[in-house]
């Protein structure tokens, strides 16, 4: 057997878990509008790195953080009790860059896509005239 391959599927697990406490079990309005966007379970499934997602500014960021935090005692509980685990695992909450990162990219590609346009125009047609 494939070592981490058991990891990997009580990792995918554990994720759906969280999103479900997440959504409808944690009442602290800090952690609403977070996604879940990965996880990553130790091979000995005692440790468990949460990655969330948030459009927002660092204040924001630093809010859900903290929100998370405060509600990782309950989350950590209700996994214990809907997961047959020998452990729960440890869980550490890290804030994923990646869609603030993506939505950026994306404005950059619309920016040049506007500007190319534009200068595609004035190629076609240098002096101006309408067709």
């Amino acid at each position: 057997m494939l070592a981490g391959k058991r990891a990997i599927r009580v990792g995918d697990v554990l994720l759906k878990e969280l999103a479900d406490l997440l959504m409808r079990r944690v009442r602290d309005p800090r952690v609403t509008g977070v996604t879940l966007t990965g996880i990553r379970v130790s091979n000995d499934l005692k440790h468990a790195k949460v990655y969330f997602s948030l459009i927002g500014d660092e204040q924001a960021i630093m809010e859900v953080q903290e929100g998370l935090e405060s509600a990782k005692g309950f989350i950590k509980r209700e996994i214990g009790q809907r997961m047959e685990l020998k452990y729960v695992p440890d869980i550490v909450f890290r804030h994923d860059p990646s869609l603030a990162t993506g939505e950026r990219m994306e404005k950059l590609f619309q920016n040049m896509k506007a500007g190319r346009s534009s200068e595609w125009d004035k190629q076609e047609d240098p002096n101006g005239e309408g067709s």
